[in-house]
């Protein structure tokens, strides 16, 4: 019979160093805003407005909560509006969405613009410390 030493039955963190992981996030939200930036000079109005659409849109979420009962602390969303949140909120859902767009053949500029703004959303969220809930409605640590 073998034992384990105390040092290999513990989980191990796998994940980078939250500095790294923060300018990871800073970084691409750089290069999203440069990105939309450039649709919106190269199309004009409708993707201007797709931009500012995209940066609020995935906040609106929170509007779930309306007529919510539970009392919330400070930093915790109500819990009705933490599935809603949490998916407008995932990076792979704009992003799956964007290259879908890039490998078709549309020509809605405003469309792409709006997931840009999405994906910037959410990595200025990320950058700052905010990222998806619990089902209790707090910052997944």
């Amino acid at each position: 019979m073998t034992t384990i030493p105390a040092t290999l039955s513990t989980t191990t963190d796998h994940r980078l160093p939250a500095t790294i992981r923060k300018a990871g996030w800073i970084a691409w939200a750089l290069f999203l805003a440069a990105f939309a930036i450039l649709e919106g000079v190269n199309h004009g109005t409708g993707s201007w407005l797709a931009l500012v659409a995209g940066l609020i849109a995935p906040d609106l979420t929170f509007f779930a909560a309306i007529g919510a009962k539970d009392p919330v602390r400070q930093g915790q969303l109500p819990r009705q509006a933490v599935p809603f949140y949490n998916a407008a909120h995932r990076t792979w859902i704009p992003l799956t969405l964007a290259v879908a767009y890039a490998l078709a053949s549309l020509q809605l500029p405003a469309l792409f613009t709006f997931l840009l703004a999405w994906l910037l959303h959410i990595a200025i969220d990320r950058a700052a410390g905010y990222g998806l809930r619990t089902a209790d409605g707090f910052i997944r640590g």
